[in-house]
């Protein structure tokens, strides 16, 4: 339909007669002026939000995929979580050490990192920003801003010793 107002046949509520389509409407007819959103592509007509969460989880999942990252997250919450990680039925936190700012088209990340002992820190920061920001952009849409990491703590191979019970000193 190429007209812009729309007039339909309508029977009025007092004398049950028809405007037939003069485009005058009697009481109680329904005008219609144009057609909202008719016009536009079915992917338009509407608006997406993205909750914090879901930037977290997927920036918390792509930083884990990156070779040399260890953990996430300061001293206290990977306590917290080993202890969460250790109780049958628990499920671990992917979220955790990821802070993030999301706006209606950008998002801003923060991640706390701790690396394997003897990767090169910078190499390893380069490949989680770029891990990062590919999966948030490809899955979100969003534009990330930027993505800010801080190695609080390195991995030392004897800390995987230490935690095997077995005491210096009897």
């Amino acid at each position: 339909m190429a007209t812009s107002e729309l007039a339909p046949k309508a029977n009025t509520p007092q004398t049950g007669e028809n405007t037939g389509g003069t485009g005058q409407n009697a009481p109680g007819a329904t005008t219609l002026t144009g057609r909202a959103g008719a016009d536009q592509p079915p992917a338009t007509r509407g608006r997406t939000s993205i909750a914090d969460v879901v930037v977290v989880k997927i920036a918390g999942i792509a930083t884990r995929e990156v070779p040399g990252v260890y953990d996430m997250g300061g001293g206290l919450s990977r306590a917290i979580g080993a202890v969460r990680d250790r109780v049958p039925g628990g499920r671990s936190n992917v979220g955790r050490g990821v802070k993030v700012e999301v706006g209606e088209r950008q998002t801003a990340i923060d991640l706390d990192v701790v690396v394997e002992y003897g990767v090169p820190i910078t190499d390893v920061a380069h490949d989680v920003r770029e891990n990062v920001i590919a999966a948030v952009e490809r899955i979100t849409g969003l534009e990330v801003v930027e993505v800010n990491v801080a190695v609080n703590d390195v991995h030392l191979p004897d800390d995987d010793n230490a935690d095997s019970g077995s005491a210096r000193v009897e």
